[in-house]
């Protein structure tokens, strides 16, 4: 009897260790080989990627649930950052060609800020943040600079880290901000996705509608006309085939939420104690709002209400001040409605399903692309024809390769279904996510002989499809696949 092939994850493993051994006579080779197997121990790779003033910063800040990443337009947000958990707090610089060196750490604001010390930033490599984070023990996020930048080397640094000429790129997934879909964003989208090996996947890209409160001047539906939009994004093909989805985000409602502190909020009850009115008219510029005299006794001055507007936004402010007047006297509670309104929780979802999940699979799919530079770049060894045959063996044995490939065929309309026979395509192939709950369209709590049921019913009613006379070749390979990870479901429960 034939013994089972090993999982996705330890089968690359092993090949790295045999790329290793083959190549231990070249220290670059070995060295990058070296690096790779280390990451299959890392926190996923996550990062954030956008034009300058999309966000970057704050979301960062949001999902952390602290300020450790500056927000001004300073020197540090030109340099590639890397944010890792740690025991102790550390920020460590990394000039190019020359050892790390310590940066003294300071607090300004509430928030993180950091010096070169003098350092050209054009002769940084990166900067490395280490901060004790729940957060970050799960993923490890990247701050990248501003892409389409007024400053040729500030854009350049973005595009070389995100998306290299010359290697595979460092991160494993990627969060892209955009505050509205412009031709630039969609040409680095495509820039990004991987045409090589391991390739035709969106699967390890995210889209985030960014300053999503800021749509309609701030109103309090800001954020409902934000999700209409994300939705009209996620239902277009283009979009659809260069990333796994799209979420609308207000940013810095999200980070102050975490963040928010009682000062601020003694501050935002004050102003809810006035006339709605009056509040209202004040609101109808960021310096209306600032330099408006106000005789209200206890009445925040101008100084605080410019250092709300900086923290809140025009609709951090309506919505704090309105959810006050209507009766929540909790700052806790506040914070959390913020949060909630914000869209983080939907995007933590996101990545939860759709990274998290996948962690596995995006750390395999970065080995291989590591093994396959190393092959294609490096002289001929005796065992090099048996690693590029092991290499091509994963990827078309591999079913999550062979998932990916179809789930992007799919969201890419090269193959045309009937919406509802896509939909559940796209979904038992884990477009939704790969817990088998997700992949069934069940709810989180279903129990074991639900998800079985349902399991064997979806296998039965696609191998039906399959077999029929009337399926065209390409529905009957869809099956085939589709099948296959039912069957998968399937096998993981009977080892349970």
């Amino acid at each position: 009897m034939t013994a089972p092939a090993p999982p996705l994850g330890a089968a690359v493993r092993i090949l790295l260790r045999q790329a290793l051994e083959a190549y231990q006579d070249s220290p670059q080779a070995h060295g990058w080989l070296s690096h790779n197997l280390q990451r299959f121990d890392e926190p996923l790779r996550v990062a954030i990627a956008g034009k300058v003033k999309a966000g970057k910063s704050t979301l960062l800040n949001a999902l952390v649930g602290e300020q450790i990443a500056p927000t001004d337009a300073g020197e540090c947000t030109r340099v590639v950052t890397w944010y890792v958990d740690a025991q102790y707090p550390r920020v460590r610089m990394y000039p190019r060609g020359s050892e790390p060196q310590q940066l003294t750490i300071n607090r300004s604001g509430g928030g993180l800020s950091f010096d070169l010390n003098g350092f050209p930033v054009e002769k940084v490599d990166k900067l490395e943040v280490e901060w004790p984070s729940q957060s970050l023990r799960a993923q490890t996020l990247i701050d990248t600079p501003g892409i389409a930048s007024l400053s040729a080397d500030t854009s350049s640094r973005a595009g070389a880290f995100l998306a290299p000429e010359d290697a595979p790129t460092q991160a494993d997934a990627v969060i892209y901000l955009m505050r509205h879909l412009h031709n630039t964003d969609v040409r680095f989208l495509e820039s990004f996705f991987d045409q090589g090996v391991a390739r035709a996947t969106p699967i390890n890209t995210i889209g985030v509608l960014s300053r999503a409160d800021e749509i309609g001047a701030g109103r309090l539906n800001a954020l409902t006309s934000a999700r209409k939009i994300a939705r009209r994004y996620r239902a277009d093909d283009k979009i659809r085939g260069l990333c796994q989805t799209v979420v609308a985000v207000a940013g810095l409602l999200a980070q102050t939420g975490r963040t928010m502190r009682q000062g601020e909020f003694t501050a935002l009850t004050a102003l809810a104690a006035m006339p709605r009115s009056d509040i209202e008219s004040m609101l109808l510029s960021a310096d209306r709002f600032s330099r408006t005299e106000l005789d209200a006794p206890g009445a925040p001055d101008s100084e605080s209400r410019a250092h709300l507007m900086e923290r809140f936004g025009m609709f951090g402010v309506r919505l704090a001040t309105t959810l006050i007047r209507q009766g929540m006297t909790d700052p806790t509670a506040i914070s959390a409605e913020l949060v909630k309104r914000s869209g983080l929780d939907e995007l933590r979802g996101v990545l939860s399903t759709q990274f998290s999940e996948r962690r596995d699979l995006l750390k395999a799919r970065s080995a291989l692309l590591a093994i396959d530079l190393v092959l294609t770049r490096e002289e001929p060894r005796a065992a090099t024809p048996m690693l590029a045959g092991e290499v091509e063996r994963i990827l078309a044995g591999a079913h999550e390769f062979a998932e990916l490939r179809l789930l992007s065929a799919l969201r890419a309309g090269a193959i045309k279904l009937p919406k509802e026979t896509l939909q559940e395509a796209e979904r038992l192939l884990g477009g939704d996510g790969g817990a088998p709950y997700a992949r069934l369209g069940l709810e989180p709590d279903a129990g074991p002989q639900e998800v079985w049921d349902a399991a064997i019913d979806a296998a039965n009613q696609w191998r039906r499809r399959g077999e029929s006379p009337l399926s065209s070749r390409a529905i009957a390979d869809i099956s085939r696949q589709v099948v296959r990870s039912c069957e998968g479901i399937l096998a993981t429960m009977r080892q349970q």
